[in-house]
């Protein structure tokens, strides 16, 4: 009886590739990902950049009704041109078209986008930053990726490449961080901040369930004000309202800033606190980020 040949077979010099080696391959897939979209940006190819980018306008504000949810802010209606055709479209957002609105007045302006000949798809975007050149995927690609080298350092070499790692990441993470820099920034509008009556005209109500199954109730003020130019302003005031559950028809005072009504407060105190409170955060990763570093060199 002549001997079964095997299914394969192995050529001489090439090793087998062991159950770990595929593993040890995971980082192809994030850095593909960012190549790919890095490919496409350059490339102009993104969905962002084959979106038409307008500037809409705010032109109806409604009240939220009381009890409804916050995630689709304050119901309003937009108006914006269509390049294309010249024609003006006026259209409901409550939500359901990008970003939700938590600051809004008649004549407020954003921008927004949405796919070539199709004006009705529109999503607003409050924040463009990175948005218009289609890099906040692939960007976070290069994080996860990262991350993952830093894990991936730590199981092969030990703990001083994970002091490394880990402190890099954490001492680039809050150099780039933009909460100092926002912080300034309120800071500096809310020094000419003006106080005007204001009035709780909702509470929005929120339930989420945690772990254990126990149902957690978060409510979120709905602030109406006019400043003193005679705008008529709503907003979702997420903080500083003490027992903001039955806050409803309460009188308040807000203090907002003249140049950008979306910058306000009913109490300048505890924001001031706040801001100090991020400050400090941001502060305490830089040391510990730095120590780590030093420590992982130290002990290598």
């Amino acid at each position: 009886m002549s001997r079964r040949e095997p299914a394969f077979t192995v050529f001489a010099g090439a090793p087998l590739m062991s159950g770990h080696e595929p593993l040890e391959l995971w980082w192809a897939v994030p850095a593909g990902l960012a190549l790919l979209g890095y490919g496409l940006s350059f490339a102009g190819l993104t969905r962002a950049q084959r979106a038409v980018w307008v500037t809409a306008r705010i032109v109806g504000v409604e009240q939220p009704t009381h009890g409804d949810s916050k995630r689709p802010g304050i119901p309003v209606t937009v108006a914006f041109q269509d390049p294309a055709t010249g024609r003006e479209f006026i259209l409901p957002n409550a939500g359901k078209h990008g970003d939700s609105v938590e600051e809004a007045w008649v004549g407020r302006e954003f921008e927004v986008r949405y796919p070539p000949g199709q004006p009705h798809r529109f999503r607003i975007v409050l924040d463009t930053t990175g948005e218009k050149n289609g890099r906040l995927g692939p960007t976070c690609a290069v994080m996860l990726l990262l991350i993952g080298l830093a894990i991936h350092a730590t199981v092969v070499w030990g703990y001083p490449w994970a002091l490394l790692g880990f402190g890099a990441l954490l001492t680039a993470f809050a150099a780039a961080s933009p909460d100092i820099r926002s912080a300034r920034l309120r800071d500096h509008l809310l020094a000419s901040a003006v106080a005007v009556p204001a009035r709780v005209v909702a509470v929005a109500k929120d339930v989420h369930t945690a772990g254990e199954g126990d149902e957690i109730v978060d409510h979120t003020p709905v602030v109406a004000f006019t400043t003193h130019e005679g705008v008529h302003v709503t907003v979702l005031c997420r903080d500083n309202i003490p027992d903001p559950g039955r806050s409803l028809d309460r009188a308040l005072t807000v203090h907002y800033a003249p140049s950008d009504l979306t910058v306000y407060t009913p109490d300048p105190a505890a924001d001031r606190r706040d801001r100090e409170g991020s400050i400090g955060l941001i502060v305490i990763l830089l040391i510990i980020g730095t120590a780590a570093i030093v420590t992982g060199a130290v002990t290598l």
